[in-house]
């Protein structure tokens, strides 16, 4: 195939690639990145204005600090129960079962998953029915119930970031039981042959053998973490302290029609999310290396 030939074939087999990444990536990236600096309705330029806002008020600092809480509960209690069960379940009988069960969330779609929970976490006066499951147990302990997502910003936040990791966990689990499996059992062997308990074996051969997988899942997890919307819009709105990012994004895009503002929290979103990205691939590339 001579040049000119390869070159027309690059450029159809790419072109088209590049044409959508443009359009539907690029062109919105950057018409987002001029809106954040401009007024409420796009109409004038106001600077930094938006940026002070979304780095100052104290709606968007709440979002701050949960949105820090959820990167390191949720982050390590996916991770931590995904690893825990890819390695426990693989030991019992009706491993495809367990495995089943736990990977089941992942299966209810995020809007339907904040609506169970919501349901679970449904409160009523002390003395009335209360039609939460989660509250009618503690009733039938002869405990009092408890506003699970009305009562002060910390129970309020563990709660959602419960059902969180209720969903993500069997995502975890796979993928961390696919990299468990192909440890060599030789090596494992080995290791007890040698006199190593379980628990030097996980530490000692296992953890250091999954820690590839390990930093893969765990940067997927932040990601999810950085952009979490559904399940805090649908059981709370952001109300009642557990505002975060996202959500708050999109009260001022389609609740208050302030397209200044809520690109400039979409900018400095995208801005938190690309150091993860590049250390991601920088591990990935010393992997290959």
């Amino acid at each position: 195939m001579n040049q000119p030939n390869k070159k027309l074939w690059v450029a159809l087999l790419i072109g088209p690639a590049l044409f959508l990444l443009t359009v539907f990536l690029l062109y919105p990236t950057l018409h987002t990145f001029v809106l954040s600096f401009l007024g409420r309705r796009a109409e004038r330029f106001v600077g930094l204005e938006n940026y002070i806002f979304a780095l100052t008020s104290r709606s968007m600092l709440t979002a701050f600090r949960n949105n820090l809480l959820w990167l390191f509960i949720f982050t390590g209690g996916t991770v931590g129960l995904g690893l825990l069960a890819a390695v426990l379940v693989d030991r019992i009988r009706y491993e495809k079962l367990a495995k089943s069960i736990i990977f089941m969330p992942m299966a209810v779609s995020f809007i339907g998953a904040g609506v169970i929970w919501k349901f679970v976490y449904s409160y009523k006066p002390v003395g009335a029915n209360q039609i939460g499951l989660l509250n009618q147990l503690i009733v039938l302990g002869g405990a009092e119930p408890k506003g699970w997502l009305v009562q002060g910003p910390w129970l309020n936040n563990l709660a959602l970031i419960f059902v969180g990791i209720w969903i993500w966990t069997g995502f975890c689990m796979v993928i961390l039981s696919a990299a468990y499996k192909g440890i060599p059992r030789e090596l494992l062997e080995a290791g007890r042959v040698d006199g190593a308990n379980e628990w030097q074996v996980f530490w000692q051969i296992i953890l250091p053998a999954l820690r590839s997988t390990i930093a893969v899942v765990a940067t997927t997890m932040v990601v999810n973490v950085l952009k979490v919307f559904d399940v805090v819009y649908v059981m709370t709105n952001g109300n009642f302290g557990t505002e975060v990012i996202a959500n708050r994004m999109y009260k001022e895009m389609f609740q208050y029609r302030n397209y200044g503002r809520a690109s400039a929290i979409a900018v400095i979103l995208f801005c938190l999310i690309i150091p993860v990205l590049v250390i991601n691939i920088r591990r990935m590339k010393g992997d290959e290396g």
